[in-house]
């Protein structure tokens, strides 16, 4: 099950993982054309091997419906990954209770409930929950900070859960950096991208592959790994 799914990094996800093997249970909210073209495709190179599900994980009762859909489709669920994610600007002093809440629900609490909705599915042994988190949970962006409050409560449950959940599932997080720039945002600048890469030990951006791939590792190869974030940014974290 990846949240998000449709698009940029979530699809990239979802393509690499069939790729080796997995049926995928792909959620969107409003990107219907390219789930549906998306699904498509992996059902072409393995027939039934991608099924829909649409929700609006800001809303709790459709996390909740969405959880029951999903059980109702899969008695066993192998992997979830809670890639579904809200970027906004909030400053401090404009930032609305509607603009914090929103943040907080598609960040945190819907990965929160749709987890517990789905407890029944993965735990059925070996199962793993991967959220994705960002470097920004530990390195502040400015004006950013409901978001970045969220991603590090995510980061937090991430680690609480692998305690609770083990040893029947596995939980662990990735923090991507740079790897694709927010669509219709001015967050970065085209000087601030420049700094960015040129800042960057690997100097460059990375690509949805290398979190495609940190997430297969974590579900497939790595048994003994859990309440771990790893992060994936080209070595800029250890920069300051």
């Amino acid at each position: 099950m990846i949240t998000g799914g449709a698009r940029r990094i979530g699809r990239v996800i979802a393509e690499y993982l069939h790729s080796i093997g997995f049926d995928i249970a792909l959620h969107y909210r409003s990107s219907a054309d390219s789930a549906q073209a998306l699904a498509g495709e992996l059902c072409t190179q393995r027939a039934g091997s991608c099924q829909l599900f649409q929700a609006d994980l800001e809303d709790l009762a459709q996390v909740s419906a969405l959880a029951a859909a999903l059980l109702a489709q899969y008695s066993v669920i192998d992997l979830l990954v809670n890639n579904a994610s809200g970027f906004a600007s909030t400053p401090i002093e404009k930032c609305t209770p509607a603009q914090f809440e929103s943040m907080l629900a598609c960040n945190l609490r819907a990965p929160y409930f749709l987890i517990q909705g789905l407890l029944p599915g993965l735990r059925s042994g070996g199962a793993s929950i991967i959220n994705i988190l960002d470097v920004h949970a530990t390195r502040p962006l400015r004006h950013f900070n409901a978001y970045g409050a969220a991603k590090a409560g995510l980061a937090s449950l991430t680690r609480s859960l692998a305690v609770e959940l083990g040893p029947d599932i596995r939980v662990n997080g990735i923090a991507p950096g740079a790897i694709l720039w927010p669509e219709g945002n001015d967050s970065y600048d085209t000087s601030s991208r420049d700094n960015l890469v040129a800042s960057t030990p690997l100097q460059r951006l990375g690509e949805p592959i290398d979190i495609a791939r940190t997430v297969a590792f974590l579900a497939s190869d790595a048994p003994f790994i859990t309440g771990a974030v790893i992060v994936v940014d080209g070595g800029r974290s250890l920069v300051s």
